[in-house]
C-alpha cells in the first residue's frame, strides 16, 4: 500500500470556487505511469499533475487527464508551480520540466505567469460555412482565419463576431470530429471575440462521443497568442481572457504578447484543500 499526498488548487480563479480545478499530487516518484493514470480517472478532473525530481529544473511535473498524458498545460503548470514554492522553498522565480520543454514561471502572490516556448499555426482547411455548422451558428458569426495553433497540444482556434456568438456556440459532436480532429485523433476547438479589454472565449473537445467543455484552459490561450502573431497584430498585447461562464465556473486568463514575441499566460492560482490517497 502507497500513501500519496495531494493538494486541491482552483486556477484562473477569482473567487474560491471560480477557476479551474487541479489535483497536484506532491510526490509521483513512487508511482507507475498506470497508477498515475488511475489516479488522474480516480480524481476525474480536466487534468492531475505529479511532481517529481529533476535536474535542471525546480521540479518536473507530469500531467494527465482522466484519459491521457499531455505535453503540456497551462493551468496544471501554474497551479503546480504555487505547490512547488510552498514544499521546495523555490521562491518566485523558477522553471518546470514538463513534456514539452522546460517552462519558467514567475509570482506576485498567488498570481503566476508562465513564458510559453515555441509555437506553430497553420490555415485550417474547412470553410467557414462548415465551421458554423460545426459551431452550431450562423455563417456570418464566424470571423477569419481560423488556425491550428500546436503549442502542446494542436487545437484549432476561431475567432467569432462578438461575445454572443461565443455564448451561442452548440457543437455538433459528429462535425467536431470531421473538422477539429488533430493528428493525435483529439477532436477540440477553441473560441473567441473580441471585448473591451481582451476577448471572451470557450474550449471544447470531444469525449466519448460527447461534447465537453473546458471551464479555463491555459494551452489556448497560449495558441491565441500565437494566432495573435500569426495575423500580425499589433504588439503589445496586453489581453483579460474570460472564460468558463457557461460551465459555472468564471475563469480569468490574462494573455501578454510582447514586442520581441514571447507569449505569457497567467492569473490567479486559489489551494481549497489537501489530503491523502492510499493506493
Amino acid at each position: 500500500m502507497k500513501t500519496i499526498h495531494f493538494r486541491l488548487l482552483n486556477v484562473f480563479a477569482e473567487s474560491i470556487f471560480g477557476g479551474n480545478p487541479l489535483a497536484v499530487i506532491e510526490d509521483g516518484s513512487d508511482l507507475t505511469d498506470a497508477q498515475m493514470q488511475a489516479v488522474a480517472q480516480q480524481f476525474n478532473l480536466s487534468e492531475t499533475t505529479f511532481l517529481l525530481p529533476s535536474d535542471h529544473a525546480a521540479a518536473r511535473v507530469r500531467i494527465f487527464t482522466p484519459s491521457y498524458e499531455m505535453p503540456f498545460a497551462g493551468h496544471p503548470i501554474l497551479g503546480s508551480a504555487q505547490v512547488v514554492r510552498e514544499l521546495r522553498g523555490a521562491g518566485d522565480a523558477f522553471s518546470l520540466d514538463v513534456k514539452a520543454g522546460v517552462i519558467p514561471v514567475v509570482s506576485k502572490d498567488d498570481f503566476w505567469t508562465l513564458q510559453a516556448g515555441e509555437h506553430q499555426c497553420w490555415p485550417a482547411l474547412a470553410t467557414t460555412s462548415q465551421l458554423a455548422d460545426m459551431l452550431g451558428l450562423p455563417s456570418a458569426a464566424v470571423l477569419g482565419p481560423a488556425m491550428w495553433g500546436s503549442y502542446g497540444e494542436q487545437q484549432l482556434i476561431i475567432p467569432l463576431a462578438q461575445p454572443e456568438d461565443v455564448h451561442a456556440c452548440k457543437p455538433d459532436p459528429l462535425l467536431l470530429k470531421v473538422y477539429g480532429q488533430n493528428d493525435k485523433r483529439n477532436a477540440n476547438v477553441y473560441v473567441f471575440a473580441r471585448t473591451a479589454d481582451g476577448f471572451r472565449a470557450r474550449f471544447f473537445w470531444l469525449q466519448h462521443g460527447n461534447i465537453c467543455e473546458d471551464p479555463g484552459t491555459g494551452s489556448a490561450c497560449a495558441n491565441l497568442g500565437a494566432w495573435w502573431l500569426a495575423q500580425a497584430g499589433a504588439l503589445p498585447l496586453q489581453a483579460r481572457i474570460e472564460q468558463g461562464r457557461e460551465t459555472g465556473r468564471d475563469n480569468v486568463l490574462y494573455l501578454d504578447v510582447t514586442e520581441d514575441r514571447r507569449i505569457c499566460i497567467g492569473g490567479r492560482v486559489l489551494q481549497i484543500g489537501q489530503g491523502t490517497l492510499t493506493i
